[in-house]
């Protein structure tokens, strides 16, 4: 999305993206419960990425199956994340020990989703296996709702905050004019989709009756389904 300022008649869009840039949304989503676990909003770097799947780690238990697009950051940084150095074994020979070798944690399942686009249609789909073994990631898949290797999800929840806040509205008139708005917009569309909005998937079990049920309350970190009212006299968004 483009975050800039109401545009001059004499300013280009490529003049306007560089003076203002270009903003991302990484987000990421627990698939059993549906809960959005993390957002980070900046740029496409090698840092972002460092600085939003550092703080989905603090937040996961264990080691989760990790899922993405193909952009190599996250191979990258995960790979720093879940690494060990070794140290050599002693030769007994004179001179400088060599380097610890750096050595990926075993238990480390990580896959991404590659789409071949013609125009505006998927014509083809590669699913690669970057960490961990294909029967070990096949085998967590078959305990999961989405049973392939995919970024359904994710890209589901995407449409959601397009239809939330306007900024995010793909080919619309209306652009975010400061970070610091967009922010705060985002996190409360992201508290409502945690806390407050049903899931349809997460509230009909097999009988088909209705029981509203939300990310928040499926990950247990809610007991009830949230007010508007509720949010916004949480402490932390009084501060």
């Amino acid at each position: 999305m483009d975050l800039c300022k109401k545009k001059e008649s004499s300013g280009s869009a490529e003049d306007i993206e560089r003076q203002y840039g270009r903003t991302w949304i990484w987000t990421a989503i627990d698939t059993p419960t549906r809960l959005l676990i993390t957002f980070w909003i900046g740029g496409r770097e090698l840092d972002d990425a460092r600085r939003m799947l550092k703080d989905l780690t603090t937040r996961s238990q264990g080691k989760p199956l990790f899922v993405s697009d193909e952009l190599p950051h996250y191979g990258t940084i995960l790979g720093e994340l879940f690494q060990e150095l070794v140290p050599p074994t002693p030769t007994g020979k004179p001179g400088r020990p060599r380097n610890p070798e750096r050595v990926i944690d075993a238990d480390l399942d990580y896959a991404t989703v590659h789409k071949t686009r013609q125009g505006s249609q998927v014509i083809k789909v590669e699913r690669k296996v970057v960490y961990g073994s294909e029967q070990h990631v096949l085998a967590r898949l078959a305990e999961s709702p989405s049973q392939t290797i995919n970024t359904a999800y994710i890209e589901r929840s995407n449409l959601d905050w397009r239809l939330w806040d306007a900024h995010l509205a793909r080919k619309a008139p209306t652009v975010a004019r400061a970070m610091r708005w967009l922010k705060a917009k985002f996190a409360i569309c992201a508290a409502c989709y945690n806390l407050i909005r049903p899931h349809e998937t997460l509230s009909r079990g097999k009988d088909r009756i209705f029981r509203p049920m939300t990310p928040a309350m499926a990950a247990s970190v809610a007991d009830h389904q949230w007010t508007f009212s509720e949010l916004l006299a949480y402490p932390a968004l009084c501060q």
